[in-house]
């Protein structure tokens, strides 16, 4: 049992301190243990979607997209998979350079069922380094587009659980700018949307408003809620998707009448259908 109450039991302190969460003489500092407990807090979401697909005796694949340092990926591995003889965990960066010392301290940790692989969410979704289908796909904090990059990649490998913490919504908050002057003209509701900041919040409750369109157009069943309370991080917002095959009816149709209504025509392509291969 751990002498600091913060770490689960069983959780491998060699681990936290290769992760830089402990010191090297096994303290935990404010940073450190607010960032532990963000993942903790998602574990407790992510472990009982594991366990549903453990236990019908599936692989268990899980994909952790925009992966970064892959905190979560070891954590899930350590509390869960590693107890297991089966299921695989991929982490999916961009940057070469984080995915090459995670396989580094995956292999010095002897977490066998563990890859890494340096690619786009487009690349992966092609790359016969991953299996055809995921059971569950995770991405926290994935910055910007990387979110919908996750999205595109679990409804191609037909993903039973998504689990999303959004970050840094840029691009439709752009788009709103973009289009400012021609939506003042035509709506009041453009005031919304005219001051910088207000584009910028508005931008990132719509991004995530259009996701979960998405999401429910492509037969998921959606949560949404708070990860953790706002003293801990302000990129709070946390998506849980579940296919269930039932299409909510009108959200394409929602989807579509919200792009046209707010001009947004040109971010189509991101939020629109893709479904299994």
């Amino acid at each position: 049992m751990s002498q600091i109450p913060e770490i689960r039991p069983g959780q491998s302190l060699e681990l936290l301190k290769e992760l830089h969460i402990l010191t090297r003489d096994g303290k935990l500092n404010q940073d450190s243990r607010r960032k532990l407990k963000q993942v903790y807090h998602l574990y407790r979401f992510i472990e009982p979607l594991l366990a549903e697909v453990a236990n019908r005796g599936g692989a268990l694949r899980l994909a952790d997209h925009g992966a970064g340092k892959s905190y979560l990926g070891f954590i899930l591995y350590d509390l869960f998979f590693r107890h297991r003889d089966r299921g695989h965990v991929y982490g999916i960066e961009q940057r070469r350079e984080l995915g090459e010392r995670a396989r580094q301290l995956a292999s010095r940790l002897g977490f066998e069922r563990m890859s890494f692989l340096g690619m786009s969410a487009e690349e992966a979704i092609e790359s016969p380094a991953l299996p055809a289908r995921i059971d569950v796909v995770t991405a926290l904090h994935a910055c910007d587009t990387a979110t919908d990059d996750a999205i595109r990649f679990a409804l191609r490998k037909g993903a039973e659980h998504i689990v999303l913490v959004p970050c840094c919504q840029a691009e439709v908050a752009a788009a709103l700018r973009r289009g400012k002057g021609e939506a003042l003209a035509a709506t009041a509701l453009a005031e919304i949307w005219r001051h910088p900041l207000h584009s910028r919040e508005f931008g990132s409750l719509l991004t995530n408003a259009l996701r979960c369109l998405q999401l429910e157009a492509h037969g998921y069943q959606l949560t949404v809620t708070e990860l953790v309370g706002w003293e801990h991080s302000l990129k709070n917002e946390l998506i849980i998707a579940r296919r269930t095959g039932a299409v909510r009816g009108n959200a394409a149709a929602r989807l579509e009448a919200i792009l046209h209504e707010l001009r947004l025509e040109p971010l189509r392509a991101r939020f629109g259908a893709c479904g299994p291969a």
